[in-house]
């Protein structure tokens, strides 16, 4: 059954009225949520979390930046933040196959210069604003996926409604069938991450992206490693640039030392990739065995696994914040930082803008109107200044790893010691990333090492210890537009890539009395998003699955 039959079957849903819902207790939601209790604590404030408590889907590197959380919470070293390791020193490195070029700090970009931030859990942030945020009074939700949004007679977004719970596999409701419920606010903030379901739609719907350049986006692959304590290095940032990319895919790698003998590191593939053989995940594996990396690892354990994708198209793909009755905050509106490789702080600072609108419009009687306070002060924000100077980052890499470092250098390095803060020239790029995906026949196979099961490992191991579970009696969450799509094109034009884009095992090809089939393991999703962006004929499409499913990271 539909959920539009058995809503008609079941319902009327039962609703809850707040001043303000938000979806999504990442750092924009839950500050977002914190801000508007600041301002007035008589405000009532949900927030709805599809984990199974607040960090548990989060995934980020992360070397963060304070700014955004100071001024959040000036006080957040006595109120016990999880920042505790301050970045003590940082590694360029430029790979070949066999060895390393270290980049002299004086030549380092002042993007990449870490002093003053930390290396975090951002999972472990957000479970510590989540705290904070109940503290002041803030409705928190886990374990509810907000699954449909919802519009009143004149347009506007009124709020949203989560999933049904009980639904099997067939699509028919069984014992423990639960119609979802209804969260109705006077303002709804999207606050999902990277390609979040809802705001996907909400930016369709409304045209949001209408003049924009197309959003890019990239897959980061991150393990959490215990190393052997002698060589704990608590503060060192590296990051890695070159092999095993080849010199037109976008591409590096990321080592953080955290407190407590304990590494966090991964690998970051943009989503513009063209040949179709290769793999994320593998090249984040073969990536490990650099000489540079191992070092770092040998003796050690991994002790978890994650991926996510990462929106990195800039300031040039965000699409407009604001609609009637709501706002897109943080990575579901795109304003990470790829040049900085951050963006926890982007995602403070705009719930904090957001909620600075959102308070003022609801003391004034309104509600369902655009918040055009809100762009506006983005607009005269240091992060708007900071976004446009690195808005082409993204754009040059489009043409080439060698260019893109060669004009990342001019502008973030050349530039600003001429006293330039953001270069004088703009550069757009056309196309959605799945587009540029190229012909299986035309591209080389990329064979790839078996993995040793010590310092490499396979998919399944890994997505063993992303501790990932969904309730296996339900619909599948990755559902396709057209069921003969991926045999018919992705298997006959481009060999399957959805069997290799994808870091969780999700996809496979089998071939069962002479006939190709995709299977679809469902209930190893980590909820990456890669295969809603990558597929080549955009015939999948990720819907929420129940509430509570997924990863459970455990200090992601």
């Amino acid at each position: 059954m539909t959920s539009a039959e058995l809503l008609a079957q079941h319902g009327p849903r039962e609703a809850m009225e707040y001043d303000v819902v938000v979806v999504g207790a990442g750092p924009a939601g839950l500050s977002t949520a914190i801000r508007l209790k600041q301002l007035n604590a008589d405000l009532s404030v949900v927030v709805l979390e599809k984990g199974s408590e607040p960090g548990a889907h989060i995934l980020s590197g992360a070397v963060m930046d304070p700014r955004a959380i100071t001024e959040l919470f000036p006080d957040w070293k006595d109120r016990g933040a999880p920042l505790n390791q301050p970045v003590t020193e940082d590694e360029v490195l430029f790979l070949d196959a066999g060895g390393a070029k270290r980049t002299p700090q004086w030549l380092i970009p002042g993007v990449l210069h870490n002093a003053g931030n930390y290396v975090i859990s951002l999972g472990a942030l957000s479970k510590w604003l989540g705290e904070q945020a109940e503290a002041l009074g803030v409705e928190i939700f886990p374990g509810f996926a907000a699954a449909e949004v919802l519009y009143g007679d004149d347009g506007a977004v009124r709020g949203v409604a989560t999933g049904n719970m009980g639904v099997g596999k067939d699509g028919q409701p069984h014992g423990g069938f639960q119609l979802g419920m209804e969260l109705v606010g006077k303002y709804t903030v999207f606050a999902e991450g990277a390609r979040g379901h809802l705001g996907k739609q909400l930016i369709a719907h409304y045209k949001l992206d209408e003049g924009r350049d197309p959003q890019s986006y990239a897959l980061g692959i991150k393990e959490l490693w215990e190393i052997d304590p002698a060589k704990a290095k608590p503060g060192l940032v590296v990051h890695t640039a070159g092999w095993p990319m080849d010199g037109q895919t976008y591409g590096g790698g990321f080592l953080y030392h955290l407190e407590g003998n304990k590494v966090t590191l991964g690998f970051v593939t943009g989503l513009d990739y063209q040949n179709p053989w290769l793999s994320p995940f593998e090249e984040m594996q073969r990536w490990k065995t650099h000489p540079s990396i191992r070092a770092h690892l040998e003796g050690g354990k991994r002790i978890g696994y994650g991926a996510r994708a990462i929106t990195a198209g800039g300031l040039l793909s965000l699409p407009k914040l604001v609609f009637p009755g709501g706002c897109l905050v943080g990575c579901d509106a795109g304003t990470l930082n790829a040049a900085r490789i951050k963006g926890s702080h982007a995602a403070i600072k705009t719930g904090m803008l957001a909620a600075e609108a959102i308070a003022p419009a609801l003391a004034a009687g309104r509600s369902g109107d655009e918040l055009a306070a809100y762009p506006e002060a983005f607009a005269k924000s240091w992060l708007h200044e900071e976004l446009h100077a690195s808005r082409n980052f993204k754009q040059w890499f489009k043409k080439g790893n060698l260019v893109g470092t060669a004009m990342t250098g001019i502008e973030q390095w050349l530039l600003p010691k001429l006293g330039l803060k953001s270069p004088p020239w703009t550069i757009h790029r056309h196309g959605p990333d799945h587009a540029r995906l190229s012909g299986a026949a035309a591209c080389e196979p990329i064979r790839y090492p078996k993995p040793d099961g010590v310092l490499t490992f396979d998919r399944l191991s890994s997505v063993f210890i992303s501790n990932t579970n969904h309730e296996e009696n339900q619909p599948a969450h990755l559902t396709l537009k057209d069921a003969a799509v991926p045999v018919a094109v992705n298997l006959s034009q481009y060999a399957g890539p959805e069997s290799r884009y994808c870091p969780a095992g999700v996809y496979e090809f089998v071939n069962t009395d002479g006939e190709d089939r995709l299977v679809i393991n469902a209930q190893n999703c980590v909820h990456c998003k890669t295969c809603d962006i990558k597929d080549p004929t955009q015939n999948i499409v990720w819907v929420t699955p129940e509430g509570g499913g997924g990863p459970n990271y455990a200090g992601m």
